[in-house]
């Protein structure tokens, strides 16, 4: 067996209702005076009410920060930053989708003041310790809450990451009943979102392990079985548990086998045409798949049996075959299928496919190479 490390958030709590324990949660970790980092959809649907208030009766003041936005740029995160700092925070906790975790990881890493969002960007540039920090996601998707990284805009159309151990948190809740309102596109984009993370986990050239392989699996045995359910019927909060847990498992998996040509071929349609990153990974994952497929057929027959329908018999091509069900599985929870459908122009293909070349942190970790010219085939035969 080849020699691998495996690192993840500290505590997890899986549990319909937790959330209203945030308070003693908090306390436990040392926190007085936290940040609470959220968005305002969010705030608007009233779902962060039940929290404040617990806060509020527990004596606790609370900071609240919620301007943050899709895709961060740099001046949210400082604009959050500043926040905390004005508040005298103590603490970080994350509350929402992606966005809002990434933005809590980097207020709680910075708020120590020994270094700038410039310094820490990059692979293991974070220095120092950072604040306590928890996260609660409200939406199965990212993994957010149990990954090493924090992706920032740094441009118009430019993002870059921080991946640092600093930033995985100290807790983990996962909350059930802050899903049930998600509306059915996202749980549909960030469900796919989250198959992805375990399907590129468990391909991934780099870091490929026992353990991660063991998450991935678990991760797709239950997305695969819950997305349809959760998509079209919201308010079941077994499929909403298993959804959230499902991305939770495959956000440790690719926390720790890295994912690869599907999230650098999705980053420029978010950075450029601000396409949902669930939605761009799905747009471009068949494609992909078929060009990988010469490299990790055994790994994708490997995983067919796990993402059919079940008992759904494994035909002779078992990768054609879970290609074909995973592109029928997005037009059933209601994605479009093409670029085209998204208003992705064809004579955008060749800078698309530039911009993904440079995401070679990605890339180095897909079990085929990818030259710009087969990143301009696959967006072709995604348009």
């Amino acid at each position: 067996m080849t020699a691998f490390t495996f690192t993840t958030t500290r505590s997890l709590i899986c549990e319909p209702g937790a959330s209203m324990r945030l308070p003693a949660l908090a306390a436990e970790l040392g926190m007085q005076r936290p940040c609470i980092v959220t968005d305002g959809g969010i705030l608007a649907s009233g779902m962060l009410t039940p929290v404040t208030t617990a806060f509020q009766d527990a004596g606790m003041p609370v900071t609240l920060f919620s301007d943050v936005v899709a895709d961060p740029p740099e001046s949210v995160v400082q604009a959050a930053l500043t926040a905390a700092r004005d508040g005298d925070c103590d603490g970080v906790i994350g509350f929402g989708g992606g966005s809002a975790m990434d933005t809590a990881k980097l207020v709680a890493l910075l708020l120590t003041g020994e270094q700038t969002l410039a310094d820490v960007y990059g692979v293991g540039n974070a220095k120092g310790q950072r604040l306590p920090l928890i996260q609660v996601p409200t939406t199965a998707g990212t993994g957010s809450e149990v990954t090493p990284i924090a992706i920032v805009t740094t441009g118009e159309t430019t993002k870059q990451g921080v991946v640092a151990p600093q930033l995985l948190p100290d807790l983990a809740v996962l909350d059930a009943h802050l899903t049930l309102g998600l509306p059915a596109p996202v749980t549909a984009a960030t469900g796919i979102d989250a198959m992805v993370h375990a399907i590129e986990a468990y391909t991934s050239r780099h870091r490929k392990n026992p353990y991660s392989d063991m998450l991935a699996r678990e991760a797709l045995r239950l997305l695969s079985a819950n997305i349809e359910t959760a998509v079209h019927e919201g308010s079941n909060v077994t499929a909403r548990s298993n959804m959230l847990l499902g991305a939770m498992l495959a956000g440790q998996a690719f926390a720790n086998a890295p994912v690869a040509a599907v999230h650098a071929l999705a980053y420029p349609l978010g950075g450029i045409y601000h396409i949902p990153h669930g939605l761009s990974n799905a747009l471009v994952l068949p494609h992909v798949m078929r060009f990988n497929a010469p490299e990790a057929r055994e790994a994708y027959s490997e995983l067919a049996p796990l993402i059919l329908p079940a008992g759904a018999p494994v035909s002779d091509d078992p990768v054609e075959q879970l290609i074909d069900y995973l592109v029928a599985l997005a037009a059933k929870v209601g994605l479009p299928p093409r670029l085209r459908d998204v208003n992705v122009p064809e004579d955008a293909i060749p800078r698309l496919a530039a911009d993904a070349m440079l995401q070679q942190r990605l890339l180095v970790n897909n079990p085929r190479d990818v030259s710009e010219a087969d990143a301009i085939a696959i967006y072709q035969a995604a348009w």
